[in-house]
This record gives structure tokens, C-alpha cells and sequence, in this order.
């Protein structure tokens, strides 16, 4: 009697677990941060994800041999100033490290003036310092337009956008650069650089937060330093908030934590003047005529 042959065993394709390479990586931890340190700004948490994810599994083709171009990583962060660019671009750094995109994971902040010299000679030198420091982490440049100035023959922010396009392109596997400012600044930016639009891969725009949320922020602040609004002061304070963004120069976030630390240096002078000892409350408690006594309120 013949017996048939046992089939060969099946060969088991290989695979990658990607919840396992999301936790040995940690990067749940880091976007936990974001949400902690950031009040609101969905959005761009949500887009930080999406990032994350792919550059997750970019990283988990190229475990398997999937041939692909590496992912482009440089970025542009476009809002209104104290939306939260600079630590989202922090928490990013962080992400590229961990996930092995960059080899330090630290961030350089810089704007023009720390790239751009004021005579001949002098611009190349600085703008390669910077970007040494940089290498190996991300290199993020505030309010980018003010590189570009056609209205001046003689200004030097041109050798600079000429220097950072090269390596932008030639060291794109050990530097991620971030380019940051208003919308349409930005917008207009790009148009007369394309150079740089072509080698931004992931464009997140930063809302301006809700009166809502600048409370929020505001009372997070306070928890953070020890600090509380009694109720009377979080009533002025949601009306010095509505006041506030119609000024000019409002800088979201900036702006509350500037009026947070004016109204810290009113309650000490209020306590300072006090005959009776103060407690703990006292020293603790932010009332309604620290922040009445703005001018804004007035």
C-alpha cells in the first residue's frame, strides 16, 4: 500500500508586532506628555499621532526588507506664537530618537539672527555652527520668513536658505529641521523658496486656543507653581481673557502666563502690606484685584 507523502510545512511569513515596537519604544509616553503639558490643540495632537504611526511603520518595512525611499522628516509649524510650536517640536525630537530617526533626539532653537551675519564672511561661519550643534537632533527655526529679505540687496539671509537646502537635502538622515511662523508669512515664504516646500514633508497648523482653554492654561499654570484663582478671581480672569485678544501683540499662551506672573507680583506687594500674619491660603490664593488691577481691565 502506498502511502502519500506528507506535505512540505508551510513557511510562515514573517511579521512585525507593532503594539510591541510602539511600547518598547516608549513613544506613548511622550505623547502622553504632549497631552499633559498642552491644554486643547486636538488637531495637532492628532496629526502628531498620524506621524508617529507612520514613521512606526516605515521603520517596521524596513525590519522586513521592504524596499522604500526613507520617509521625508523635515516639517513646517505654522500659528499664531504661544500655540505650543516649540514643544511640540521638543516631543517630536524625542519621537525621531526613539524611534531611530535621529541619533541624539535633542532640539536647537533658533532665529534668524543666531543664523544670518552682518557682513560678508560672517554668515556662513555662524549658520554652520548652528547646524553642528544640531546634527543628530532637530533644528528649529522661528518665524523662518525673516531668512528671506527681497526688499534688502545686500542681506545675507539668502546664503543662510542656500547653506540649510543643501544639507536639508544631503544629511536629511541626521537632521530634521522645522521651520516655524505665521500662516501666510509662511505661505509667502515658501513661494519665493521652493526649494524649501519641496523638501517639507508634514505641514501642522497650530489654532489659537478658545477663551475656554486659556483659562484652562491659566489655572494649570497656577496648580503648577502652587497657586490658586479663588472664584472671584477665575470671573475676572475669563473677563480679562475676552479683553485680552483684542490687543495687540496677543500671544495666546504667552500672554497668560504673563499675566499670570504680573498678578503673582501684585498678590506678594498685597501680602507684603499686610499687618496680620498670613497662611497658607493667603500665600496660595490669587484674588479678583490681582487681576482687576490690570490695565487692560481698566
Amino acid at each position: 500500500m502506498n502511502v502519500p507523502a506528507s506535505p512540505p510545512p508551510s513557511e510562515t511569513a514573517p511579521a512585525v508586532d507593532l503594539k510591541a515596537m510602539y511600547r518598547d519604544t516608549d513613544i506613548g509616553s511622550l505623547l502622553a506628555d504632549l497631552d499633559r503639558e498642552l491644554v486643547g490643540l486636538k488637531p495637532v495632537k492628532d496629526r502628531i499621532r498620524e506621524i508617529a504611526a507612520f514613521l512606526l511603520v516605515a521603520r517596521a518595512r524596513e525590519n522586513l526588507g521592504l524596499a522604500s525611499a526613507p520617509p521625508t522628516l523635515h516639517m513646517a509649524f505654522t500659528g499664531n506664537p504661544g500655540t505650543g510650536k516649540t514643544t511640540v517640536a521638543l516631543r517630536m525630537a524625542g519621537i525621531l530618537h526613539r524611534l531611530g530617526y535621529v541619533r541624539k533626539g535633542h532640539l536647537v532653537s533658533v532665529t534668524r539672527d543666531d543664523l544670518v551675519g552682518q557682513y560678508i564672511g560672517h554668515t556662513a561661519p555662524k549658520t554652520k555652527e548652528v547646524l553642528k550643534r544640531a546634527m543628530g537632533g532637530v533644528l528649529f527655526i522661528d518665524e523662518a520668513y525673516y531668512l528671506y529679505r527681497p526688499e534688502n540687496e545686500k542681506d545675507y539671509g539668502q546664503e543662510a536658505i542656500e547653506i540649510l537646502l543643501q544639507v536639508m537635502e544631503n544629511q536629511r538622515d541626521d537632521l530634521v529641521v522645522i521651520l516655524a511662523g505665521y500662516a501666510d508669512r509662511m505661505n509667502t515664504f515658501f513661494s519665493a523658496n521652493p526649494g524649501f516646500r519641496s523638501r517639507i514633508a508634514h505641514h501642522i497648523d497650530f489654532p489659537d486656543y478658545s477663551d475656554a482653554e486659556l483659562l484652562r492654561i491659566a489655572e494649570t499654570m497656577a496648580t503648577a507653581e502652587g497657586y490658586r484663582f479663588d472664584d472671584a478671581a477665575k470671573a475676572a480672569l475669563t473677563d480679562y481673557i475676552a479683553r485680552r485678544r483684542t490687543q495687540p501683540n496677543f500671544a495666546n499662551a504667552r500672554s497668560i502666563r504673563n499675566a499670570f506672573d504680573r498678578a503673582r507680583l501684585r498678590q506678594a506687594v498685597r501680602l507684603f502690606d499686610t499687618d496680620t500674619p498670613v497662611g497658607r491660603d493667603d500665600l496660595m490664593t490669587i484674588s479678583a484685584a490681582e487681576i482687576l488691577a490690570s490695565r487692560i481691565m481698566k
